[in-house]
Formats: C-alpha cells, structure tokens, sequence
C-alpha cells in the first residue's frame, strides 16, 4: 500500500467527517494537493511520516516549491483531513465536559498531537533541567523553535497598524487559515469556544509548548492587552471550568509583558510551576473577609491570595492591584509614572489548591534609566549573554525560555572551562572566567557546572525583574507598600 493510500486510510478512520464511501473523494482531494505521479514511501506508518512524504511528493511533482512555509502549508493542509469541523469538535468536546473537565480537555489535547497542531517532534528536541538556587529549584529550558525576540521590537509591534487578515495571529481568523510566506500555516488549528464574563472566549492548544497542555485562552474581540477586575474574574472562571489548569495572564505592558501585547489573551495549563511551590515568607492582613494573604517567599515581588471565595478574592486582588498602579517609592527607585507614563501593572495568576482557590499577584514596573536603559526591573545587563528578552507570566513563574542559540554557545563555554579549542561568544568570557575561577573543573563535571550556573543566572534574571528585593531595604519597602493598600 502507498503512502498515499496509507493515508487516505488514515483520513477514513479518523475523527474526521470523512467515512469509507468519502474514499474516492479523499484519495483526489490529496491528489490535487501532491500530484498523480508514483508517491514518496513513508519511513513508517505514523501519520506525521505519510504526511512528510506526501509532502516530500508533492515538491518531486512540483506542486510546491521546496522552501519551509510551502510545506508547512501543505502538510497543514493534508492534517486538515484528519480533523474534526470546529462545530463538531466542539460539540464532542462539551459532551465530555460533562463526564468531566479532564475528560474534555485529554480529547482535545490529544487531538491536537495526532494531527500535529502541537509540535511534539519539534518540542522534543527542546533542551530542559532543573536547577537547584536559593529559591528552590527552578526550570530551565532551551526552546530551539522558539526565536529570540528584543524587547524594543516586542514594544514597537504593539504600536503598528494591524489591517491584515488574520490581524494577529491569536485572532480567532486563524482557525483554518491557509497561511502564507511569512506568516504560519493553520489549516488543521481548531479552537473551543467558551463564556467568560458574559462574552465569547477561545481555548486552544499552543503549537510549541513550553509545559504540559500548554493552552492559550483568547479574547474573540481583538484588542489590546489589559488588567483589571475582569480580568481577576476571568482567570479564577477559567480555573473553575479547568479546575485541574491554571491559568495566568502575562502583564500589560511593553518590557513587563509578554511578546504579543495587542490581543488579549491568557496562558494556562497543566503544570506545577516553583512559584507555586514556594513557601509564604509572612502573612499579611488586606482587611477582606474570607482571604488569607501572604508575601511569598520568590524573587519577583509576589503577594498571594487564597480563599474557596471568588468574589472575595477578586475584590483583593483588585485592592492590591488598584494601590500599586499609583505607589511610588524613590528609595528603591519604584515609581508609578514619570512624565505622564504610567509604569505600574501586575501578572496574576490562578490554580486551585485542594477546595481554595489561590490568585498570585506579582507586582511589575516597566521602567529605564540612563543606566538600565532596557528596564530597571528587566534583566540586566550582565546576564543578558543568557536572557535579554521580555521576562513574561511563564518565567515570572520559574521556568526560564532561554534561546536557542544557548545549546551550541554552552557547548563553546564547557570547551573553553576545560581548556581545549573553542568558538565562544565574546559575550560569555566574563562569566566564563568567573566559573573557571571558582570551580575545579572537569571533563566529569563541566555540563552540570554550567547547568548549575545557568540556573543562578535565572535566578538572578528574576531577582533583577523583581521590585522589591529580598534585602533589608526592599522589605522595608514592600511592608510600606502593603501598609498603603485599603
């Protein structure tokens, strides 16, 4: 059987409309797609490999050209087959909801791999270990599909006109967008519609995941970016729908924010993150009934809120949220605004533990100066050889998105620690020197002397992106700041 008669198979018994007297049909529907000429063999009958060679036949009959975004919107194109029609999916997808939560999201989770909208042969590839530091153990990961992106690009984007179509590409517009150069293929994207606040909300799956389950909640209105009380309302109703994911949104606003600031949207998903391991360092009265409060002990700047009360809850986050964005502290250099610029926001985000419901709220500030003139609370200029970018809700939790480049550099570095020949960025001389002047180094031990010091450096990324810091001074400060919220 050819790989195209493989896969036609594999359309006919999928959760597809398509039935074996579609048969005939499907088999000239990928015709047009490759070509009639003798298909490419699959290496194995896994539906990622029939589609790779129905791709592959498909650049033999010159039916597209051989450049990445033609096969992708090809391949795209071919997992379009095996998918359900969004109104089916998501009518399966509410009658397992019904047995439970956890049923509904496996079915789509898990849908979402077989048809390779998640990208789990390009997630494999990702490097990831822990690291053990002062604040517990945190994670690093090196996500190779993932580009580096300047925070000053991240903010003049959220400035530009959007009139394409899609206008972003979280725009509900993408579900079973073709694609084009330049911009991703999502033929086989599908996304389940849901109500939040009383308005249409979408779930769907991110295609390179940096955790477990790894969703992205969107608005069906494109606007920007925005905390606030419904937004506190939001997370903790998706939490009470999800209650097996949490769910966090990144903050508001350039440099403190995520990398897609014009569309509002939130991340979530089945993970344990450190933060939300890390102990309560003191417990705090906000003066609202029914929530237990308390400054956790992390290096971003953290006040956490629990209570089985959603509304409770709400109304103190709001409180913390409302006193931060006009609180100034010239001592530890926080400032609200400056020049009419507001500066202050906040990431929240929501799980449950047990019966309660917990809301971390991490307070940010997005100012420069002269001296940190990429962020005052952004990672400094000394461990930007490992991470430059935008200190966003996942790593605001303690799992570090480092760029791909870092697995070949750290490679060069471990060369250089052990003194044989090495390319090693020009960048990562002064901490390599450093590690060598500390360390006893070994062929045995290099990579986890490395590891370990990429952690610290994480580590120190968090501290730097912190307001208040875990020193005299910046305890003072935050106990300043609590005493102003009422």
């Amino acid at each position: 059987m050819s790989s195209l008669e493989q896969f036609v198979q594999v359309v006919i018994d999928s959760p597809s409309p398509y039935t074996n007297l579609d048969r005939i049909y499907v088999h000239n529907r990928i015709l047009g797609l490759v070509g009639e000429d003798q298909p490419v063999e699959a290496t194995d009958e896994q539906v990622t490999s029939l589609v790779d060679a129905l791709v592959k036949t498909a650049v033999q009959n010159g039916k597209i050209e051989d450049a990445q975004s033609d096969r992708s919107i090809l391949a795209d194109q071919l997992m379009d087959l095996v998918t359900p029609l969004p109104s089916i999916l998501n009518q399966r997808f509410w009658d397992k909801y019904q047995v439970s939560p956890k049923a509904a999201t496996d079915y789509f989770f898990n849908l979402s791999k077989t048809n390779d909208y998640i990208k789990t042969r390009a997630i494999a590839k990702n490097v990831s270990f822990p690291a053990e530091t002062d604040f517990g153990e945190l994670e690093i990961t090196i996500n190779l599909s993932k580009p580096e992106k300047d925070p000053k690009a991240i903010a003049a984007a959220r400035n530009q006109p959007q009139d394409g179509y899609p206008l972003c590409q979280l725009c509900m517009q993408n579900e079973g967008y073709l694609g084009r150069l330049g911009y991703p293929s999502r033929s086989n994207h599908r996304i389940i519609r849901m109500t939040l606040g009383g308005e249409t909300w979408g779930f769907q799956y991110s295609p390179y995941a940096y955790f477990n389950e790894h969703s992205i909640f969107l608005d069906q209105i494109h606007r920007p970016m925005v905390i606030n009380r419904q937004t506190f309302t939001n997370l903790l109703e998706i939490v009470k729908q999800l209650p097996h994911y949490f769910v966090g949104s990144n903050a508001d606003l350039p440099i403190v924010g995520g990398s897609m600031l014009s569309h509002e949207h939130y991340q979530g998903g089945r993970h344990v993150f450190p933060m939300m391991k890390a102990p309560i360092a003191r417990t705090i009265d906000l003066g609202v009934a029914g929530v237990e409060a308390g400054i956790v002990k992390w290096p971003m700047s953290t006040i956490r809120l629990v209570g089985s009360d959603v509304v409770a809850l709400t109304d103190a986050a709001v409180k913390i949220h409302d006193a931060w964005m006009s609180y100034s502290d010239e001592s530890v250099d926080v400032r609200a605004f400056t020049d009419g610029t507001r500066h202050h926001t906040t990431t929240p985000i929501a799980y449950k533990d047990g019966e309660n419901y917990v809301l971390d709220v991490v307070l940010r500030d997005n100012q420069t100066s002269a001296e940190f003139p990429d962020g005052i609370f952004h990672p400094h200029q000394d461990v930007q050889h490992i991470k430059k970018e935008n200190i966003g809700l996942i790593e605001v939790m303690g799992r570090a998105i480092l760029p791909a480049r870092l697995k070949t550099e750290l490679v060069e570095v471990e060369n250089y620690l052990l003194g044989q020949t090495n390319q090693m960025a020009e960048m990562h001389q002064a901490w390599a020197d450093q590690l060598k002047a500390t360390h006893s180094i070994t062929a045995e031990n290099v990579t986890a002397v490395v590891n370990a010091a990429v952690g610290n450096v994480f580590a120190r990324v968090l501290a730097d992106a912190g307001v208040f810091k875990w020193d005299d001074a910046g305890e003072a400060a935050f106990a300043h700041f609590i005493s102003s919220i009422n």
